[in-house]
């Protein structure tokens, strides 16, 4: 069975004619924007650790997170560099701010910190899945060992949110939550998977 279906759970999956028909004719386009993916998941780690420096477990894992994120951020630099690109500017992520509008705004601050790891939770997976299409389909050898180590990685992120949720989620139903941002996540994709950005 395939990762997004057993471990993901994502409820639509990408069409691969995305790695074919958008992102290998647009490989500078996609390497920018991953590199601003990767220095926005560092971003959202850290403003974690500020809202929760009291919560020990969660800033020690984000701490972690933070490192490796801003280290698959210099690998992806890397790779623009040894192809003559320059790092473009930063990429207005529509997915991700749509996700966005399904945090709780309202409601004590542990719902809105639950609902925020899971808003992480399923950007993780989400780039995990997209991870492994690239990974799959892309005719470029080191680009397609590149994106599934970083697939793996990504999942490790995705259960590390989850992890912390239901750690912290104590009378919160954090299932039934996660549940509610499959069924609004597989809405808003459907929408994506046409432009040459990892979640676009």
């Amino acid at each position: 069975m395939s990762t997004e279906k057993t471990i993901l759970k994502l409820k639509l999956p990408t069409d691969p004619r995305w790695v074919k028909n958008v992102v290998e004719s647009n490989i500078e386009e996609i390497l920018t924007d991953h590199a601003f993916c990767e220095q926005k998941a560092a971003s959202n780690a850290i403003t974690l650790i500020v809202q929760n420096p009291n919560l020990s477990d969660l800033v020690q894992e984000m701490a972690l997170l933070v490192q490796e994120e801003m280290d698959h951020f210099k690998r992806v630099h890397d790779i623009i560099l040894e192809r003559g690109f320059i790092l473009g500017r930063e990429r207005k992520d529509d997915y991700v701010n749509e996700l966005a509008k399904f945090i709780i705004k309202g409601g004590g601050r542990q719902q809105q910190l639950i609902d925020r790891l899971l808003f992480s939770a399923m950007i993780e997976a989400r780039s995990c899945e997209r991870f492994k299409v690239l990974s799959e389909n892309i005719n470029d050898e080191k680009l397609s060992a590149f994106y599934h180590e970083l697939m793996i990685s990504e999942a490790t992120h995705y259960t590390t949110f989850i992890k912390l949720a239901k750690k912290y989620g104590e009378g919160i139903d954090v299932d039934k939550r996660w549940e509610e941002f499959l069924s609004f996540e597989a809405e808003v994709i459907q929408n994506y998977g046409k432009k040459e950005t990892i979640h676009g």
